[in-house]
C-alpha cells in the first residue's frame, strides 16, 4: 500500500491522535530545516548526500567530481555541509530570492513528505496506548 493510503488508513483508526502526532512531526521538521538554513547549513547538498533529490540543481559532472571528493577512501564527510565565507550555497540564495528561510523551510518540508509519513505510522500507536493509559482519551484503539 502506498504511503498516503497507510496514512489514510492510520487517519480513520486513531482519528485526532494521528493528526496531533503527523502535525507535531511537521512543526518539528520545519522547525529544524528553519534552524539550519538561518545557520547557513547547505540542506540541499545534505538531502542529496541522504539519497534525496535536490530542489532543482541540476546535477553536473562538476557536481559529480565534488560528490566523488566526498567518498574519498570510503569515509563519508560527517560534519554539516557550511558555506565558505566567499560562497553562498543553494539553500541560502533561494531563501534569498524566494522570501525568506521560513518558505525554503516549507518546501523542503513538503519534499520530505515521504519521510514523515513513516515517523508517523510509528508514533502514533504507542502515543495513542499512553494517551489512553492516562485517561486522556476517552475513546481509545
Amino acid at each position: 500500500m502506498a504511503t498516503g493510503g497507510r496514512l489514510r488508513e492510520l487517519m480513520k483508526k486513531y482519528g485526532k491522535v494521528a493528526l496531533g502526532v503527523h502535525l507535531s512531526v511537521s512543526a518539528a521538521s520545519i522547525t529544524g530545516l528553519y534552524l539550519a538554513i538561518k545557520n547557513n547549513v547547505d540542506v540541499e547538498s545534505m538531502l542529496e548526500r541522504a539519497g534525496l533529490p535536490g530542489i532543482g540543481r541540476p546535477q553536473t559532472p562538476k557536481h559529480q567530481e565534488n560528490k566523488e571528493k566526498l567518498y574519498n577512501d570510503d569515509l563519508i564527510e560527517e560534519e554539516p555541509v557550511l558555506a565558505q565565507k566567499g560562497e553562498k550555497n543553494r539553500t541560502a540564495e533561494l531563501a534569498a530570492s524566494t522570501g525568506g528561510a521560513l518558505a525554503v523551510a516549507i518546501l523542503l518540508n513538503k519534499a520530505l513528505f515521504p519521510v514523515r509519513v513513516p515517523i508517523t505510522l510509528a508514533l502514533t500507536p504507542p502515543i495513542s496506548r499512553f494517551l489512553a493509559r492516562r485517561n486522556i482519551l476517552k475513546n481509545h484503539v
